[in-house]
């Protein structure tokens, strides 16, 4: 009988996680998958030839600044939130949200920057792989400046601080995310156009 009490207070814990940062962090491995399977595609495609060489618009350049400036305000954020320094937490939400918003709207002028040098959705192949890349990073970055948008919400309202950070946790993960996939993706670009 000794033998199996000591066994059992001798067994580990198991490990456990928020279910919405596992659901989160499905969600983000699952946007991966997607992005790895269309450049794979963009690759196989653009070796078969019939592929229209273009320069990237020069607003790529910039909106990745503001994407790795709004990174920077969101982590200074996230440090405040753990102190506790309220006037911080709310100065770089409030930032990050700015920039997100802006990043989006650079966004769209890149398509408009697009359009200008004859590089169109439908047509060559080349223009149709960089509007979806765009598009569907823009459209998780919606969803992303959308979640920074409660955070900040939240933050006014004095809900995020040291004792309460799962939602401040969950959106400095998926901005960071984000803002590294459009690095992969500018990247990625910037090497196979």
């Amino acid at each position: 009988m000794e033998e199996q009490l000591e066994y059992i207070e001798g067994a580990e814990q198991p490990i456990s996680m928020h279910p919405k940062k596992f659901a989160l962090w499905l969600f983000i491995v699952s946007v991966v998958m997607v992005f790895a399977g269309l450049t794979s595609a963009y690759i196989v495609r653009q070796a078969e030839g019939n592929w229209l060489e273009f320069n990237l618009p020069e607003i790529f350049y910039y909106s990745t600044g503001i994407i790795i400036l709004s990174s920077v305000t969101m982590h200074w954020a996230y440090i405040s939130a753990k102190a506790n320094n309220m006037a911080m937490l709310k100065l770089g939400m409030t930032l990050t949200t700015l920039l997100g918003i802006v990043f989006v709207i650079t966004q769209w002028y890149s398509w408009v920057a697009l359009v200008d040098r004859d590089v169109y959705f439908v047509g060559n192949p080349s223009g149709s792989f960089l509007y979806v890349f765009t598009g569907l990073h823009a459209l998780h970055l919606i969803s992303g400046v959308i979640f920074l948008i409660i955070v900040l919400i939240s933050t006014l309202n004095y809900k995020v601080h040291s004792q309460n950070m799962a939602r401040m946790e969950m959106c400095t993960t998926y901005w960071h995310f984000l803002g590294g996939l459009w690095i992969y993706l500018f990247m990625f670009l910037l090497l196979n156009h």
